[in-house]
């Protein structure tokens, strides 16, 4: 049985993906969605939801966030057939320019490899970086990028831009797969 409700799936080190998810789900509705900190996660826990949010930050040199690490293996297991996923993830484009959100990207090519569609994905403009695994065409992000350390005056107006879009590609994707 899927849940009609969005799944949002996190983790979070410093508290900031936190609060992106935090504002997320104040934007969508708390009715709407259903939080889940990766660091309490399973596989399983995906299961249920067709729609699917994904937030991380990107570490160091292009790491993955502490607890997405630690569930990376496990990650590669879920089948996303059917699923609908839209990322956001958090990063430093001036510290680590070459590194930029990196974790959309690893993350987004297991989504892809596991049959998963993408949805949310965002422009490159207006960032100052120099590479982005998460770039995966030229001049779109795979998913919104947020930059806390260097245009965190960005982020409420981003995210808000970034919701109302992405509930507006869910809704397409759920109507074309029921015509």
């Amino acid at each position: 049985m899927t849940n009609e409700k969005i799944g949002l799936f996190y983790g979070s080190d410093t508290g900031y993906t936190e609060g992106v998810a935090n504002q997320i789900q104040e934007l969508v509705g708390a009715s709407n969605i259903e939080v889940h900190d990766i660091n309490r996660a399973k596989p399983e826990d995906f299961a249920p939801f067709q729609r699917i949010i994904i937030g991380l930050s990107t570490w160091h040199d292009g790491e993955l966030q502490s607890d997405w690490d630690a569930f990376y293996e496990n990650f590669k297991t879920i089948d996303f057939n059917g699923k609908t996923v839209a990322f956001f993830g958090l990063g430093d484009q001036i510290g680590y320019a070459e590194y930029f959100i990196d974790g959309v990207g690893i993350l987004g090519d297991v989504v892809y490899d596991n049959g998963g569609q993408i949805v949310g994905v965002w422009p490159t403009d207006g960032y100052d970086f120099e590479v982005s695994k998460a770039e995966f065409q030229e001049g779109w992000f795979l998913g919104l990028a947020i930059d806390e350390d260097n245009q965190p005056e960005m982020t409420v107006e981003r995210v808000e831009v970034w919701v109302q879009q992405i509930i507006e590609e869910f809704a397409e994707v759920m109507s074309s797969e029921q015509a």
